[in-house]
């Protein structure tokens, strides 16, 4: 799958995916209503959620057609659908499929990790396929997911094996984007190394398992707020692609990126959430208006693509 993501990349000359995160206050408020009239007759309890469900998918389907020609890739959060119950689950599961549609890499950011039969079932909804009376059945069908790896080598190699099986692939939590990271992952453990740079050899250590070509299909998520430590993790990770968070609204610039990518200038993929799918609130695309959000997102593609080119040109 690694493979398929690189081709796409090289097609697209954007190593980026864009954030499906769709919170309710970035919906635009006629496409809250479109919604609403759809659903006049279901007004309280359940049927709230399928209104809302209703309009993400219709926010979700129009960034989409927007972007789909500009980027390899997308990273729907689950956890945006799963707060709106079984009718935000289904629009992430339909999300997924025009997604591919599309012709679009799809990174399910789940986060999944448990112990082994856990993780298996996992891996098996997330990337797997599921026989049921006879019916190979994908479930969700992402193309890649994120995955936890607290628990160790159990919760990741049942997604590894899902992976060599179905040709997935994984992005495991290594340094992670947000401020409070290094409560656990900067701290030293009996050599003296922090957390994640061991996690970061235990990817290389899964990823051997799974390589395909010069990448892994075994990959690492390390945020764009820490260029250093990612640059650091890039030398002892040569073989993982780095799904990098963080750029945007959590103030990562191609700027901070160079060293996220090897010299072949591929090694790593760019997400941003907020900042293109929440454009048209920012100032630099505010007048788009909120009617046209998904050209302002469009917009926000094309100059993210050029900040991150024109900051590799010059390394």
């Amino acid at each position: 799958m690694i493979q398929k993501l690189i081709a796409r990349i090289q097609e697209t000359g954007a190593p980026i995916a864009v954030g499906l995160d769709p919170q309710m206050k970035f919906i635009p408020q006629a496409l809250l209503e479109d919604a609403k009239r759809e659903h006049h007759d279901n007004l309280l309890g359940e049927d709230e959620l399928e209104t809302a469900a209703e309009a993400v998918w219709r926010f979700n389907r129009e960034i989409i057609d927007a972007v789909h020609d500009l980027v390899p890739a997308v990273k729907p959060q689950i956890a945006m659908y799963e707060q709106l119950g079984i009718p935000g689950i289904a629009a992430f599961w339909k999300t997924v499929r025009y997604c591919h549609e599309k012709q679009l890499i799809v990174i399910g950011d789940v986060k999944r990790g448990d112990i082994g039969s856990t993780s298996a079932a996992y891996a098996q909804a997330h990337l797997g396929r599921v026989n049921l009376d006879g019916m190979d059945l994908s479930i969700f069908g992402e193309d890649f997911c994120t995955v936890n790896p607290y628990l160790g080598s159990d919760g990741v190699k049942p997604f590894v094996d899902v992976c060599n099986a179905q040709d997935k692939g994984i992005f495991v939590l290594v340094k992670t984007s947000n401020p409070s990271s290094g409560e656990f992952q900067d701290v030293k453990t009996a050599d003296g190394r922090p957390l994640y740079e061991l996690v970061g050899e235990k990817v290389n250590e899964w990823g051997r398992d799974s390589m395909d070509g010069s990448y892994s299909n075994v990959g690492a998520v390390v945020g764009a707020t820490y260029p250093e430590q990612g640059a650091a993790l890039r030398k002892q990770m040569p073989h993982a692609y780095i799904l990098v968070p963080g750029y945007g609204a959590q103030g990562g610039r191609g700027k901070d990126l160079v060293h996220f990518f090897n010299e072949d200038g591929l090694g790593a993929i760019v997400n941003s959430s907020r900042g293109i799918i929440a454009a048209y609130t920012q100032d630099a695309y505010r007048h788009f208006g909120p009617d046209r959000f998904a050209e302002a997102a469009r917009a926000a593609v094309i100059d993210m693509k050029e900040d991150i080119a024109g900051a590799l040109r010059g390394r």
